[in-house]
């Protein structure tokens, strides 16, 4: 059976001594695509067909400004379109040899990887990333394709075969455990049909693949929406839907739609040929969409991730300097603007002092600037409404807190949202340590004792990611016990909430992170695309 290894594409750059090569190819994939790819009109997709429309949709760089791309943008009308195109292909792709499906979508993973610079190029000018943030998260895209195609050829499709062994023995009539004739049983894992698959700005590439192949290497059909409104990534989007069409997959089994998510999405939960929605992103938005769809009777399955406000917790026998880099990585990485990101800290009173000043000093090194560019560490907001919400949180800190570093808006001739990362000291009742507000801004609380701590970081409605650092075995024992998070680090100098690797770390969110308690990346992750069935035979 062929094992899993994960892309890697920068760790295996440098470990070959090879940077200068990697920023070549990705300096020259920049210039490639803004010839190639920007600036020009691009479809919606329905059963195989490139669809024009009347009104349009502009994308436009978070970076400057600069239109990206030009967009259709569809209403009910072609919702309904792309629904019913998806239905009536599911008939024939649900009953196609899935290992004609794993065929595909290992495809898919070799041909993302052979343009991944490409992509990521198009990913960093789309919505802000750096190179290494957006080759990352190619590089999971081709993670995911390549382990879900495993994982379904190692449960060799999700079939199982059992025989009930016959007896001579006969009865008048049939009860639980009556002896009777031979029982051929298998039991099957069958696809519901049509999912509707909801992408987020963040991470339109990778979580939009790993949806996407999750319904459809299970044998479901999808109308895939990018996000199309405030925060767009649209044109990555696109070149999935290429990625797909390219490695084969039938007509009408992958739409693509751009348009609101007032119009498109509320159709895509309220469709009764809509079985299922995947979904990333809000917890207001996806509650929104399962109380909606339940309201008018429709049982659709749903396989949501709803974001997080994720702690870390320091005790004061940990590495404060590996604290530090990871907290930093974690809470400023892509402006803080991941599910991820850590953005509250309960650090142990006695180490407060120097965890901040070593906290500043590194993140004071962090360049702000055009994420293009190779030494910028923070690039812009991905919208204005975001630079909003970074305005008024700054204003409450300063209202309720202490502002230990940043809060300044950073004025540096492009057209972008670009802002200091924000550390601030606040009471653990403060709304800031409650609210998810996606952006680079980290709160920190005191504590005195490991149970006072583990109270605080659980006191959210969320439980996506956590991390802690100590040298004590017994507190981190007590740690892995406690805290309520689908997803835990310890001691990670690399990031402390964020960065998880397919195949390694599952990403699953509990409580209101969450629904089925089920991760991507997961041997458990395309279960949940599918429903069972039992047959049982008896031969005449």
């Amino acid at each position: 059976m062929e094992q899993f290894k994960n892309e890697f594409t920068y760790r295996k750059f440098i470990d070959a001594g090879k940077e200068q090569e990697f920023d070549n190819l990705f300096d020259k994939a920049v210039e490639k695509v803004k010839i190639e790819l920007l600036g020009k009109k691009y479809p919606i997709i329905i059963n195989g067909e490139e669809i024009y429309l009347q009104n349009e949709l502009s994308e436009r760089s978070p970076i400057d400004g600069s239109i990206l791309g030009v967009f259709q943008k569809a209403s009910k009308s072609e919702a309904v379109a792309a629904i019913e195109s998806a239905s009536k292909a599911f008939e024939e792709w649900s009953q196609l040899d899935y290992k004609k499906r794993v065929s595909i979508f290992k495809k898919a993973a070799q041909l993302l990887s052979e343009r991944k610079f490409d992509v990521a190029a198009v990913l960093s000018m789309e919505n802000g990333k750096t190179r290494y943030e957006s080759i990352g998260e190619v590089d999971e895209a081709i993670d995911f394709m390549n382990y879900y195609a495993l994982d379904f050829e190692r449960n060799k499709g999700y079939i199982r075969k059992g025989v009930i062994k016959g007896t001579s023995s006969k009865v008048p009539a049939g009860f639980q455990g009556a002896p009777g004739s031979e029982e051929i049983v298998k039991i099957l894992m069958k696809p519901y049909g049509v999912f509707g698959i909801i992408a987020p700005f963040n991470f339109p590439v990778s979580i939009s693949a790993g949806m996407s192949v999750g319904a459809m290497i299970t044998g479901n059909t999808v109308v895939f929406k990018p996000s199309s409104t405030d925060n767009m990534s649209m044109l990555t989007g696109y070149l999935l839907y290429k990625i797909f069409s390219d490695s084969g997959i039938l007509p009408g089994v992958f739409n693509y739609i751009t348009g609101p998510g007032s119009e498109i999405g509320a159709e895509l939960s309220s469709n009764r040929l809509v079985s299922g929605i995947a979904f990333t992103g809000s917890k207001t938005t996806g509650i929104s969409m399962i109380a909606s769809s339940y309201a008018i009777g429709k049982q659709t399955v749903f396989v949501v991730e709803m974001g997080g406000k994720n702690p870390t917790i320091i005790s004061k026998y940990a590495d404060i300097n590996k604290a530090v880099s990871g907290i930093a990585s974690a809470s400023f990485g892509y402006s803080g603007q991941k599910c991820s990101a850590c953005s509250r800290v309960y650090v142990n009173k006695d180490i407060k002092e120097e965890f901040i000043k070593k906290l500043i000093e590194k993140v004071s090194l962090f360049k702000i600037g055009n994420p293009l560019q190779k030494d910028n560490f923070i690039g812009p907001l991905i919208s204005n409404i975001a630079l909003l919400r970074y305005k008024e949180a700054v204003e409450e800190v300063k209202k309720s807190g202490k502002l230990l570093f940043g809060g300044n808006i950073i004025d540096n001739g492009l057209k972008g949202a670009y802002v200091e990362p924000v550390v601030a000291e606040l009471p653990s009742d403060n709304i800031l340590f409650k609210k998810e507000l996606f952006l680079p801004f980290l709160v920190i609380d005191t504590y005195s004792e490991i149970e006072e701590a583990l109270k605080k970081a659980n006191d959210t409605e969320y439980g996506l990611t956590a991390g802690f650092y100590s040298s004590r075995s017994s507190e981190i024992k007590y740690f892995l016990k406690n805290i309520l998070s689908g997803v835990v680090y310890v001691n990670r100098e690399v990031s402390a909430t964020t960065g998880a690797i397919v195949g390694f770390h599952t990403f699953v969110g509990w409580k209101g992170s969450g629904l089925t308690g089920k991760g991507t990346g997961s041997r458990f992750y395309l279960q949940q695309f599918m429903r069972e069935q039992s047959q049982a035979i008896v031969e005449e």
